[in-house]
């Protein structure tokens, strides 16, 4: 099995800090999650997440004129250089202060970056020439008293304005101009938040935080003054030349609000403003023309943005993680999209790999596609955290447990909720599983602990199986349908209970410490369990003997937190795996638990050998990311400066009010304080059924790893004579079964799409039929991913159907071996069966259509003939 998994995006997280910005031509949206940023297509749908992280969370981005180059910069002030077309970093940075904003010159050859009370201006690296040092200071410009909080350039990138805690904007100049002084526009009563130019250059707009607007424009002139001169001017010169005064002051006049983000487009001269109370205006400047309010949150909108053209507006809103793109004219969403309020506990991938369902501490149950990375139905009936949730194999429905005493049942065709199972007395559930044939739902509860099992079919509880002597940590069915429930406890055994026997006696499997969490093979011969103690052990559960035993207590630990007394090596709250799954063939583990790593095991012969750490996040914003500490962090009363809590020193008043609950503090690691570091760790794992990707719940959201399949080379069976060359000169002579095999040999993709391609149709059957066995799996995998991606509809599914009738007896028998290969043609098939059902129905409306419009053109001829005769 193949181990180079990547990661490939981020799905549970749309938006957390930092501006958000659209691409020039407008049809994508850039938001920053932690310390990666994510790509949304709001064209075709679709989102990606860039390959490359920060140090820490990211504070501003910006993506210069041109769209090639975008910079990142996180909470320290270190930036990153990244080809945006490529996704690869170029540079290293560190502007040595946090970052309040960031800006490319229109021109895109300078970036002027906030410092403090000052405003660095730096060339544009080339993004295509390799240099040894690529930012080049231009200047640096001096006169605020206070942190500059935004930057605008005007139209032809000679000056810019800046705006600042100080209650004033100033107009600087790029390059020195003779007889010019830094223009200060002061008269605002609170901190500046943005300030603009017009499109022509005669107009500047400033917007403070209390909600005033001031219009700027040229003070009256006296009559000796040389007016001829500024006329013909070009706007280089005459916005630096011109004396500014105020022209206009409007108010907002919402009480017990304030404006925490504007942007201007000034091609339409629109001004957008975000408001605390999760309210956004429209206005229309200089006249001050209210176009459009709407309340699009409950919380505070942290970011604002508009499209180049005007019409689509995108917010962020912090506190609740919600991206939202609002077209203003046609009043609709183009983009709604909200990530879990609180952690991420569970996920389950559904049957087909398409969709993957999650479950958070906020109560709501999100199901997201793969595909595009949206999520698109949430449900939000339990009001208490979701512990486990689980799809019926025939992936229609969903099942959630919570700690509200309830386990639902959801239909993901109509989206309803239509099954509620509880308890005769109430108790959390902690774990849940449903058996293969979809009857049966069973959960486990930590009060009790009990196991509870319901008919689906009508809701009534079935039985109750009791034994344990701790909380029921996890539960799993046998996947073969062998009517065997195993159930895991914190009272360090396992119990496979034989759910539809007479018998009740059960025979305890001991272990050595907690169990976490247990796994079936997908052939239901083997059982893995995760105990406290780092140890996963494998049962033959016929036997019920250990078979055997992996030590991952060194793997799994690493990352020491902030308030840690001791050193990560020595720490047991991250040596254990809180969560296990199967790879779809059953020949791995992968394994997840309370650290920063994700384990892969090879279980195959009866050994435990690690294939590969993956490590989730590299965010230092995060407890538990680095190894040691480090101690330039301490003050001189031995306190990590990280701990120390600077809210006093926000600027809204919401921010700084102190909600620590009464009572005495335990410290750093206090609940009641309200405020505490997140750590990096893993909560569930789980294996695509199709074996091509896995997820992750992690903190940051919900990871996922594909594998990468840049690796061009890759060759199967080469030999010395095995050439791209040798293989197209058998297809030219017409060779065509031996050029498939040794293009799959060769294992190169763009051949074997060659070879593929110029088969003839007539001979696809003889050639499917005399295909050696030991190249079906690649063949079939192959047909399913151009089936998707190609034109070529009914080629593919005649080699489809060419393979399964000439193969199907081999690929059944070795189905548990090749399943990620069925359910991958199984989901190519889908879409194709559901892309052409909608093309259908679209165009038996459309010709419907064109029928009675025919019939009743039809109608009129006849009456006006009938007309005619009657005249």
């Amino acid at each position: 099995m193949k181990a180079n998994y990547k990661f490939s995006n981020i799905c549970g997280t749309v938006y957390q800090q930092g501006n958000i910005i659209f691409t020039p031509d407008g049809n994508t949206l850039l938001s920053p999650v932690g310390n990666r940023v994510s790509v949304f297509d709001l064209v075709n749908n679709k989102s990606r997440t860039l390959p490359v992280e920060n140090r820490k969370n990211i504070a501003a981005i910006a993506l210069s004129p041109d769209g090639n180059v975008l910079v990142s910069v996180d909470e320290d002030g270190r930036a990153l250089l990244v080809n945006f077309k490529r996704g690869v970093v170029l540079h290293h940075f560190n502007f040595q202060k946090p970052v309040q904003d960031i800006q490319f010159s229109h021109d895109g050859k300078f970036i002027a970056v906030t410092h403090d009370s000052h405003v660095q201006v730096w060339r544009t690296p080339n993004h295509l020439v390799r240099e040894f040092a690529p930012f080049v200071l231009h200047r640096t410009y001096t006169g605020h008293h206070a942190d500059v909080s935004s930057i605008r350039w005007s139209p032809d990138s000679t000056c810019f304005i800046t705006t600042s805690r100080d209650m004033t904007a100033r107009l600087f100049t790029l390059d020195p101009l003779e007889g010019f002084r830094p223009k200060t526009f002061a008269g605002h009563k609170d901190a500046v938040v943005g300030a603009y130019f017009s499109a022509d250059g005669k107009f500047i707009y400033t917007v403070s935080r209390d909600g005033a607007v001031f219009t700027w424009t040229a003070k009256d002139e006296p009559d000796d003054a040389e007016v001829p001169q500024l006329v013909s001017s070009a706007l280089a010169h005459s916005i630096p030349r011109t004396r500014w005064g105020v022209h206009d002051r409007h108010y907002f006049n919402l009480p017990h609000t304030k404006v925490v983000c504007t942007t201007f487009h000034p091609p339409s001269n629109l001004l957008v403003v975000g408001f605390s109370s999760g309210v956004f205006g429209l206005w229309e400047l200089p006249s001050f023309t209210n176009i459009h309010t709407l309340s699009i949150s409950q919380e505070k909108i942290s970011s604002v943005a508009i499209s180049p053209t005007g019409e689509w507006l995108a917010f962020g809103a912090r506190r609740l993680g919600q991206l939202l793109v609002w077209e203003w004219q046609s009043e609709s969403y183009i983009l709604k999209q909200q990530g879990h309020y609180f952690d991420m506990n569970t996920l389950a991938y559904a049957p087909d790999g398409q969709t993957i369902a999650t479950g958070g501490d906020d109560g709501k149950l999100k199901v997201w596609s793969v595909q595009n990375g949206f999520c698109f139905v949430t449900f939000s009936e339990h009001t208490a955290p979701i512990m486990g949730i689980t799809f019926a194999k025939h992936g229609s429905v969903l099942f959630s447990a919570s700690l509200d005493g309830t386990v639902r049942a959801f239909d993901l065709v109509r989206y309803r909720n239509f099954r509620t199972f509880t308890s005769p007395s109430p108790v959390q559930f902690s774990s849940i599983a449903v058996d293969p044939s979809g009857e049966v739902v069973a959960a486990g509860s930590t009060d009790t602990f009990e196991v509870f099992m319901w008919s689906v079919q009508t809701g009534k509880l079935l039985d109750i199986l009791a034994g344990h002597e701790a909380p029921v940590s996890t539960l799993a069915f046998s996947p073969t349908g062998a009517n065997q429930l195993a159930s895991g406890s914190w009272d360090r055994t396992i119990r496979i209970w034989s759910i539809f026997g007479r018998s009740r006696a059960v025979e305890p499997l001991t272990l050595s410490s907690d169990v976490l969490s247990i796994a079936f093979r997908p052939d239901g011969v083997e059982l893995g369990a995760s105990t406290l103690d780092g140890q996963i052990t494998f049962f033959d559960v016929r036997s019920g003997k250990q078979s055997n035993v992996i030590d991952g207590r060194k793997d799994v630990s690493g990352g020491r937190k902030a308030d840690d007394r001791v050193a990560a090596a020595n720490s047991s709250s991250t040596k254990a795996f809180t969560s296990l799954a199967y790879t779809a063939d059953g020949s791995c583990v992968l394994a997840g638990g309370n650290s920063k790593y994700v384990c892969l095991y090879d279980v195959r012969e009866g050994e435990g050998v690690l294939v590969k750490k993956f490590q989730i996040s590299e965010n230092l914003s995060l407890d538990g990311t680095q190894e040691f500490l480090d101690s330039r962090k301490v003050n001189d009363a031995g306190i990590n400066i990280d701990l120390i809590d600077d809210r006093g020193n926000a600027s809204d008043l919401e921010d700084r009010m102190d909600t620590t609950l009464p009572g005495a503090s335990r410290g750093a690691g206090d609940m009641s304080i309200r405020r505490y570091r997140q750590e990096a760790r893993t909560k569930c794992v789980r294996f695509s059924p199709t074996g091509r990707a896995w997820a992750a719940a992690s903190t940051e959201g919900l990871l996922i790893y594909s594998l990468d399949d840049t690796v061009m080379f890759d060759p199967f069976d080469l030999t010395i004579d095995l050439t791209p060359q040798a293989v197209l000169n058998i297809l030219v002579e017409g060779e065509y079964l031996k050029a498939l095999v040794l293009a799959f040999r060769l294992n190169e993709k763009p051949i074997i799409q060659q070879v593929y391609e110029r088969i003839p149709r007539s001979d696809i059957r003889l050639v499917a039929r005399q295909m050696p066995n030991i190249y079906i799996p690649a063949l079939l995998r192959f047909t399913s991913e151009h089936l998707e991606k190609s034109p070529h509809l009914e080629f593919d599914l005649i080699w489809v159907q060419a393979v399964i009738t000439a193969h199907g007896r081999f690929l059944r028998d070795h189905s548990g071996e090749y399943a990620p290969v069925l359910r991958a043609a199984q989901k190519a098939l889908g879409d194709v069966e559901g892309s052409i059902s909608r093309l259908c129905d679209e165009n038996t409306s459309t010709l419907q259509y064109l029928i009675d419009q025919s019939l009743v053109k039809h109608g009129l001829d006849t009456d006006m003939s009938s007309n005619a005769l009657n005249d």
